[in-house]
Order: C-alpha cells, then sequence, then structure tokens
C-alpha cells in the first residue's frame, strides 16, 4: 500500500498547534497535522491523505472540524470507513480514536494521539547527536547531557524507542562500540530487547558478547566493569572476551525502582535487594579512557534511569492496553446488544416484557421471544460466568434455540441439541441454566426447565413454584430432558428471573432471595416493581452478576 501526503507540514503530536493524524502501517508511521477543513481521503492523487488501495475509493472520506470539534465523514464508499472497528456514516473523533478507510487490520491511523509518538525519540535523538562530547567533559555535564536524554524521552511512552535512544545515549556518553538491553521474561530469562553500534547501527546477533559477565552480574545483583582486559589476570572462562579480543566490558543490573510506604518517596535505586528487570550491557574492542573515566556513580545513574525510563513505558504500554481493551470492550458490548435485541411480537392472547442489566459491559444473560404456529415461545438463558467468555457463549445459545425454535423443534429436542453442542465441544467447565416456555392460544403452557430458578405462576395474587426441573445444559453428555405443563387462565402471570435478581447482595451482604421476589409478584408488581425493589434492597451496592427479568401475561383468547 502506498501512502501520499500532499499537503501542510509534520508536526508532532501534543505540539497544541493542530491535532495530528499518526499512519501507521507496519514498523511505517508519519505524523500529519489537521491545519485545514475539510481533510479529504482516498485513493485520488489530490486527496489530502492518499492512500493508493483498490479497498480505498477515490472519493473515501474526509475529517471536518465544525465548533471545535472533528468528525470523519463517509462519502459513500464501498468498503466503509471504520472507528475502532465500527462502521461508521459519521463520527465525532476522539483522541486515540483508531480509523480504518475501506483496508482492515493492515494500515490504520490514529486521531491526536495521547501520547507522543516514536517520531518525537527520533528527532531528539537527532539532535542529540550532534552535540560533541569532549575529552574535558566532566562526569557532571556527562550525566546532565543524559538526564535531560531521560526526562524527555520519559514522555514518549514507547518502549522500543526508549530502548534505542538510551543505548544511543549511552553508547554517546561512554564512546564504547557496542551497546545492548536486555530484559526479564515472565519466565525469569533473558532476551535481547535492544542492540546499538557506534554508527547507529541496530544489532540482532548477541553471540559476541561475553554471557559469562552478563551472568554474573544479574546473579550477584551487582555491577561488573571490566575497562582494559589486557589487564586483568582473571580471564579463565571468558572465551568471548578472548575470541573477540573485547578490551572493555560494562554490565550494571537494571533495577525495578520501589516505592516506599512514604509518598513520592522511592527506594534507593542501587539497592542490591531490589528486583533486577534487565541489564545494560556495553562493550569495546579497545580500552577506553572515555569509559574509565566514567565514574560508577554516573553508570549507575545511567542504569537507574533506563531501569525507571523502561517501568515507566511499561506503565503507559498497560494504561494503553487497557484503554484499547475496554475500547474493544465497548465495541463487544455495542455488537452483543444488537445481537440480543429482542423485539417482542404482538399476539392477541399474551403480554410479553423483559428487561437485562448485565454487571459488566457485556454479559452472559439473555432472553428471546419467537412467535409459531405452536405459539408464542419464551426463552431465559444464564450462562456460567462473567464477562466476554459468557458473551460469546450466551450469543451462539441463542443463535441455536432461536434457529430450533423456528423450525418448531419440541422443547425438549432443542435443551437436548443445546446440551449436545456444549458437552461436545469441550467447554470446560462452561454450561447454562435454561428455561424455555411455551404458551398457546388456548393458555396451555409447555416448559422446560433446566438448572433454572423456578418460575413463578401468579394466579389471583398466590404465588407457585412448579418444582419441575431438569441439569443444566452443558454438565452430562448423556443427561435426558421432560418437560411440564400446566393451563394459565386470563390475567396469570409467569414471572422468569436469573439468579442475578435472587442473589443481589446489600451492603452487609444479605441475599435479595426468593421470599422478597415471591411477595414482589404476589402484589402485582411487573418488571420494573420487581428491579425497583432490587435496587432499594442493594442501596447503592454494585450488581455482582446479570439480572434479567422476563414476565408473561396471558390475556385469553379475543
Amino acid at each position: 500500500m502506498a501512502f501520499q501526503h500532499t499537503t501542510g507540514s509534520q508536526s508532532s503530536p501534543g505540539s497544541g498547534i493542530f491535532p495530528v493524524l499518526v499512519y501507521v502501517q507496519g514498523n511505517e508511521q508519519r505524523n500529519i497535522p489537521l491545519d485545514h477543513s475539510p481533510f479529504a481521503v482516498g485513493r485520488k492523487v489530490d486527496k489530502d491523505l492518499v492512500i493508493a488501495d483498490p479497498r480505498v475509493s477515490r472519493d473515501h472520506a474526509l475529517i471536518v472540524s465544525e465548533n471545535g470539534k472533528f468528525s470523519v465523514v463517509d462519502q459513500g464508499s464501498k468498503h466503509g470507513t471504520f472507528v475502532n472497528g465500527e462502521r461508521v456514516e459519521r463520527r465525532t473523533l476522539e483522541r486515540n480514536d483508531r480509523l480504518e478507510f475501506g483496508v482492515r487490520d493492515v494500515a490504520y491511523v490514529i486521531f491526536n494521539p495521547q501520547h507522543a509518538t516514536s517520531n518525537t525519540a527520533r528527532e531528539f535523538l537527532s539532535q542529540i547527536s550532534g552535540m560533541h562530547i569532549s575529552t574535558e567533559t566532566t562526569d557532571l555535564e556527562k550525566l546532565t547531557l543524559f538526564l535531560e536524554a531521560a526526562r524527555k524521552l520519559n514522555t514518549i511512552g514507547v518502549l522500543d524507542e526508549i530502548l534505542v535512544t538510551l543505548l544511543d545515549a549511552t553508547l554517546k556518553l561512554t564512546r564504547a562500540e557496542r551497546g545492548y538491553v536486555f530484559m526479564k521474561t515472565d519466565e525469569g530469562a533473558l532476551r535481547l530487547a535492544a542492540g546499538r553500534n557506534s554508527k547507529g547501527e541496530p544489532l540482532l546477533d548477541d553471540t559476541t558478547i561475553s554471557h559469562s559477565i552478563l551472568d554474573e552480574a544479574l546473579k550477584s545483583n551487582s555491577e561488573f566493569v571490566l575497562t582494559d582486559t589486557s589487564q586483568s589476570l582473571d580471564l579463565a572462562g571468558r572465551q568471548s572476551i578472548v575470541a573477540y579480543d573485547l578490551r572493555t566490558v560494562i554490565c550494571i543490573p537494571l533495577r525495578k525502582p520501589q516505592v516506599q510506604a512514604t509518598r513520592d518517596a522511592q527506594a534507593p535505586p542501587s539497592d542490591p535487594s531490589a528486583e533486577v528487570m534487565g541489564a545494560l550491557y556495553v562493550d569495546s574492542r579497545f580500552a577506553s579512557r572515555d569509559i574509565s573515566s566514567v565514574s560508577n556513580d554516573i553508570l549507575r545513574a545511567i542504569a537507574t534511569e533506563a531501569a525507571s525510563l523502561i517501568e515507566n513505558a511499561r506503565l503507559v504500554q498497560a494504561e494503553e492496553a487497557g484503554r484499547r481493551y475496554q475500547q474493544e470492550l465497548s465495541i463487544a458490548a455495542s455488537i452483543q446488544q444488537k445481537l440480543m435485541a429482542v423485539t417482542i411480537p404482538e399476539v392477541p392472547f399474551a403480554r410479553l416484557s423483559g428487561k437485562n442489566l448485565s454487571c459488566k459491559e457485556i454479559g452472559g444473560d439473555f432472553y428471546d421471544a419467537v412467535n409459531t404456529e405452536d405459539g408464542l415461545t419464551v426463552v431465559l438463558a444464564d450462562v456460567s460466568g462473567k464477562g466476554v467468555s459468557a458473551a460469546l457463549l450466551a450469543s451462539t445459545l441463542q443463535g441455536m434455540i432461536y434457529s430450533q425454535i423456528i423450525a418448531r423443534m419440541p422443547l425438549v429436542e432443542i435443551v437436548a441439541a443445546v446440551n449436545r453442542f456444549f458437552t461436545h465441544k469441550h467447554l470446560g467447565e462452561k454450561y447454562a441454566t435454561v428455561i424455555i416456555a411455551r404458551v398457546s392460544r388456548d393458555g396451555e403452557l409447555e416448559y422446560v426447565n433446566c438448572g433454572h430458578i423456578p418460575p413463578l405462576l401468579v394466579c389471583n395474587n398466590e404465588v407457585i413454584r412448579p418444582t419441575h426441573g431438569n441439569l443444566p445444559v452443558g454438565l452430562l453428555r448423556d443427561a435426558t430432558y421432560e418437560s411440564d405443563r400446566c393451563s394459565l387462565h386470563p390475567g396469570d402471570r409467569v414471572v422468569m428471573v436469573t439468579d442475578g435478581v435472587t442473589e443481589a447482595e446489600n451492603a452487609r451482604g444479605d441475599f435479595f432471595e426468593n421470599e422478597r421476589l415471591e411477595a414482589v409478584a404476589a402484589k402485582n408488581g411487573n418488571l420494573d416493581d420487581i428491579f425497583a425493589a432490587v435496587a432499594d434492597f442493594c442501596s447503592g451496592t454494585p450488581l455482582s452478576d446479570d439480572c434479567t427479568v422476563v414476565e408473561l401475561v396471558y390475556t385469553g383468547q379475543p
């Protein structure tokens, strides 16, 4: 895919002059200031942002500014304009929004990102690369140069760029030939995170370094400085030093900053008890007078700042990952809501209503209603667990049940098929409680309860809880299922809930329980009355599980 920027000059994010579009494709990244409106995107060469891909329309989209807000407007493109994964016709943009134009998951644009991009690091690096360090430069002046780099890079938030720029600054400070940063993995092994030589070229191979010194420095959690190996008598086992004629070797552990109990205080960064997160390694094939002139205190300061930069970058990345995860959850929640939106059919012999409250962005409860020649069928299900996995299974379960109801399958066969699906797929400990009820025109009610809370049959203000039940679906492959029947009279109500209602807790840890539910139902309370009673009982305590209530009123034949 080709990229062309035809107007305006580049600007770094956060400059405060114009908002910035950051174009990303693989390792390529470019900044484009939004310095005029409308800003055109498309395949035609006269566009402000030209994306030469056949899936991008010639006149694809516009980014327009109105009343201080920027919006993206699709221009009737064939393959669509997407914001954070959702296809849009028009959308007001927020910082860090991800835009895709026709081409998905190949290239994208970030609108006005919160954190500066790696280009800022490269620009700053180009500035310090031209600075000359004379032989008369003092340790304090060298440290000042490094700390200036550290402070500026501390705002970048791009870990790879921080490591590379750290190495460039360190090599310039020490005048060594090669520098490496190693990081510990979750398993405790070392991995090469970045490598650089004095010419600014990347180093991807660490086989020629002294791994024995690296291992010893990390094992002892102490600095290892060898500035002239020709004067050292302890080279036994240092094959790499001898084989590659390494005359200068420095290895400093990177210790994770430790936060103290007092506000804004940190443990001494040189504390040998601090956790080692990696190592900074520098070597040369000559005895370096410049390295030997750099005191141990300066080298420790370099390692301390490096560890602080890396830890801050990790925190920024974790924050960004969390933000993206929340963004994905929001998109998933929107999709789930659309998939599970219930269009309640109108029938002359019954009235149906339902309501769901999820304790998270997405949940495992759902209800549905389908009208066929056999009658009005209502299903209420609760998939075990919460969050994404429960929502995924709930969507699958809903689709299966809906298709079989439309096919007018017997209720018992529907739940048996669902059980076979769950157990055949080996979904671990995932299961679902399900209740399916079908009321016919003459008031005949057939229902099958698979481990669900027994429904409430409210007849003349009397609440009946039938004991009929089966195993939940997904627990036992060879489970058999049976249904039960009863006759409804005009005015009779069937109330079905998930256990998030009866197990709603207040601040003392008490459950709402069946007794309170039955008391509300006996007073002819509808689903709004039930939710109001739960909210009053909880008194602000957040829900710990999804809550769903479905109410079916049999009105009789017209």
